[in-house]
């Protein structure tokens, strides 16, 4: 199915159709018997408001020039893009009974070439920032008015090139940046903090010339309205520290660095998940609203 097509949709809507589509997610990974958990249940309401807020883009033209960009950097959370983009219109909604499987276009991290409406291919972490700010770098050039979002996971802030690409767009001036950390506190092999400590993350980028905002994560109005407060900053790049709980919505699942790279299991296991989310009643919120 595909949501219907609006102009606005209110934030009751959105918190609704991210519950939805973490119901898609445990089914797709369970089909698929492979993939990540963790972060795609995490993020769901930051990749709804985007695809369904705030991001200019048509589905029914995805290489649309005036578009905004969109960089995924840690391509291993696609399987949350995918779900929304297919509710989104960008292709039918069966094909996400297809992930990780042979041929299919959704793959375990995401190919530009075999889908369209996905700006880069994403697999080493790292590498996102660099492109992302590659393309803002390319529209301030040309003077255009569209612009580039990058969502990038806590753990990849431990690669090199992730600060060879803050100093370049910190040097550059490039306002028309967003990026958005997924400040999760796990990686594969554990929590950030213990495997490589990154705090304090917010004077490390204001230190490269960003402006830093924090946010819950969760909540839809503050992930809204913190892009709000980018497009109104013209001196610097703009970087958004979302805090998430991984695995959100399947409390077995959650703060659990195990599930970062794995699928519930069918039987018991993927319909205890499902369980959980539809009880939600079609809203997690933040404790704060």
């Amino acid at each position: 199915m595909q949501f219907p097509k609006k102009d606005n949709y209110s934030v009751d809507e959105l918190y609704k159709m991210a519950n939805a589509m973490r119901q898609d997610l445990i089914k797709m990974l369970t089909k698929a018997g492979s993939g990540h958990s963790a972060g795609p249940l995490g993020t769901m309401e930051i990749w709804t408001a985007l695809y369904f807020h705030i991001l200019n883009h048509n589905p029914k033209k995805p290489d649309w020039e005036e578009r905004d960009r969109l960089v995924l950097s840690c391509g291993h959370i696609c399987p949350a893009r995918y779900t929304v983009m297919a509710h989104a219109g960008y292709f039918p909604h069966d094909w996400l009974w297809t992930l990780r499987k042979w041929g299919s276009p959704l793959q375990g991290h995401p190919e530009r070439e075999k889908l369209p409406g996905v700006e880069t291919t994403s697999g080493p972490l790292g590498s996102g920032l660099s492109q992302a700010a590659g393309m803002a770098y390319a529209a301030k050039m040309d003077g255009k008015k569209w612009r580039t979002y990058v969502i990038m996971s806590d753990g990849e802030q431990e690669a090199g090139q992730t600060w060879e690409a803050a100093m370049f767009a910190g040097k550059n001036n490039l306002y028309n940046l967003t990026g958005i950390i997924d400040r999760n506190n796990i990686q594969i092999n554990g929590y950030t903090e213990d495997v490589m400590p990154l705090e304090p993350l917010e004077e490390k980028y204001k230190a490269f010339g960003w402006h830093v905002i924090h946010i819950d994560g969760h909540n839809i109005q503050e992930i809204i309205d913190a892009t709000n407060h980018a497009k109104a900053v013209y001196e610097d790049p703009t970087l958004i520290i979302a805090h998430t709980i991984p695995g959100r919505g399947v409390e077995f699942m959650e703060r659990e660095f195990e599930w970062h790279g794995k699928p519930p299991k069918a039987g018991a296991e993927s319909a205890e998940a499902l369980k959980e989310i539809r009880t939600l009643g079609g809203k997690i919120r933040s404790e704060h609203e």
